[in-house]
């Protein structure tokens, strides 16, 4: 096997505007994929702005409740934190709990703690399992939610009795306390439960809803929302709206720790991980090879001129004009050397071969076009390259003359 002179082309290996035509596509749906989130992201929060926050006039925000709190002389204040809430939980005071899930373990045990014995009312807006057995411990989260929104009472609590028909299917709960209000049962199952505290004076009581649709702005005029909403918040001077947070980390346990993976939604992981999937399908799709190339015999004979009309359609879409220069001066050498008595162990040796090339050329005394058109640079464009067969071809043509 002879050894060339001349450096070894790289034209196969492509360049950096070859890689950006090639991958433009995969980068723009990349781009497009990660503007969509962006965007959904920002919708999302923009809808849950405010949620269930009496200072909020959004749809989804509670400002209307509390001002009919207020009118009935029933002031509303917001805290953010445990110990607040812990702080604020006595006879007189109604403690909201809006997001009892956001909640961990061990702030669920200390709020607990801080409620019982203290003889008000405590409200817990759509609790979770096993929030629910935690803060009212005898509770338990049906895993099916309620089918229907709008429930009738169908229970002796005075307050349901009044308010009739209201909006709080969501959630579905069963307990084990004989003596508990079930209330708007869905499929036989409460989605309202009141269970009255056990010991002190027996006036304290815990209040669980399924769902907090009586406590929006925009759903408070139907149904008996507002009633509902109204007598059950409404029963103490003092409604203290907990707002749960989570950078609140008061009375954490270190098991309450969570790492950010732990944060991420499901869906945001099962996301990601269908982004993996295809992006890999796409690399398979977009590779050249999944490994080195293996020589074989092919199962038929094929002509010599589809090969070469095979291998010229691959130099062109790879751009690669170096190349073909390089295999066509390569091979007119090989071809060239044996007819002016040059060994091929220096055919590719212009010392050797262009000397003999031109005592035997008559046409041709200009050794440095010889030089240029065998070993010279790689063509600039497709006319250049084809300019450069033609020349060799002649050349041969000429040096096979008689």
């Amino acid at each position: 096997m002879t050894t060339e002179a001349t450096p070894p082309s790289t034209a196969a290996s492509p360049s950096a505007r070859q890689v950006w035509t090639r991958t433009r596509g995969i980068a723009l749906a990349l781009v497009v994929l990660l503007a969509a989130a962006v965007a959904i992201a920002t919708i999302r929060s923009d809808a849950r702005h405010g949620t269930l926050d009496p200072r909020s006039a959004d749809r989804q925000g509670s400002r209307a409740v509390a001002e009919l709190l207020a009118d009935r002389g029933v002031d509303t204040s917001v805290v953010t934190t445990l110990d607040e809430a812990r702080a604020a939980a006595d006879a007189d005071t109604t403690l909201l709990v809006a997001a009892p899930d956001l909640l961990t373990p061990g702030q669920q045990r200390a709020l607990r703690t801080a409620t019982t014995g203290a003889a008000g009312r405590t409200v817990l807006v759509a609790p979770g399992s096993p929030s629910v057995e935690r803060l009212a411990p005898g509770v338990t989260a049906d895993p099916a939610n309620s089918l229907d929104s709008r429930l009738s009472p169908d229970c002796a609590l005075p307050a349901a009795r009044r308010a009739g028909t209201a909006e709080t299917g969501g959630m579905r709960y069963t307990t084990t306390h004989l003596d508990a209000d079930e209330c708007y049962p869905s499929d036989r199952l409460a989605t309202l439960l009141r269970i009255p505290e056990t010991g002190g004076d027996g006036t304290g009581d815990t209040v669980v809803i399924g769902a907090p649709d009586i406590l929006f702005n925009d759903r408070l005029d139907e149904q008996g929302n507002a009633s509902l909403a109204l007598q059950l918040l409404g029963s103490r001077p003092h409604l203290v709206w907990y707002l749960p947070t989570l950078s609140d980390t008061a009375a954490a346990d270190e098991d309450d720790q969570r790492g950010f993976f732990d944060l991420l939604p499901s869906g945001w992981l099962w996301g990601t991980l269908q982004l993996f999937i295809a992006a890999a399908v796409a690399a398979l799709w977009r590779a050249r090879r999944l490994g080195p190339l293996v020589p074989e015999n092919l199962p038929v004979a094929i002509r010599a001129s589809e090969t070469v009309e095979g291998r010229a359609r691959l130099y062109r879409k790879a751009n690669a004009r170096d190349r073909a220069a390089t295999a066509l001066r390569s091979t007119t050498r090989i071809r060239l050397a044996p007819l002016v008595g040059v060994p091929l162990t220096q055919a590719h040796t212009p010392e050797a071969l262009l000397p003999a090339l031109s005592a035997h050329l008559h046409r041709h005394g200009d050794g440095q076009t010889l030089h240029t058109l065998l070993f010279g640079p790689p063509p600039g464009d497709d006319a250049a390259l084809v300019s450069l067969a033609d020349q060799l071809d002649a050349l041969e043509r000429e040096v096979r003359r008689p």
